[in-house]
């Protein structure tokens, strides 16, 4: 199922090599797992259930006019449940994960972070709220 972690923030960015991908003010920062076999639908009902998330006061992200980053993070799907290296076999492949991301990046009209690469994400917690979020 995909699954993402989502954090109200006051600012996050993202950079690869050095050098700035994306950054946005107040809103969300979004961290996108996709495991093997997600569905286009799932990933339009997540950014659905993101883009109606009632964490600002109440009110959602476009209620307050935020700005929301969607980050690819294969990692949420780790397993860590024998020994303690994670597993990434639930994680699907780079083929079937990266249009799900994009969908679902497309879907929150977000800016993002550089699909596969080595990303150092920054961001500044607002509350702190930070929650799982599937589907």
């Amino acid at each position: 199922m995909v699954k993402a972690i989502v954090q109200r923030v006051t600012q996050a960015s993202v950079e690869v090599d050095g050098e700035s991908v994306s950054a946005i003010g107040p809103g969300l920062l979004v961290l996108l797992g996709v495991a093997r076999g997600d569905t286009t639908g799932q990933a339009d009902r997540l950014a659905t259930k993101l883009l109606a998330l009632r964490i600002f006061d109440g009110n959602s992200v476009t209620d307050v006019g935020g700005e929301v980053l969607c980050v690819s993070q294969f990692t949420l799907l780790g397993d860590t449940r024998k020994g303690n290296r994670p597993s990434f076999t639930q994680a699907a492949p780079a083929a079937e994960a990266e249009p799900l991301y994009t969908r679902v990046r497309d879907g929150l009209g977000a800016k993002g972070g550089q699909f596969g690469a080595h990303m150092r994400v920054s961001l500044v917690n607002d509350g702190p709220v930070t929650l799982l979020v599937d589907c």
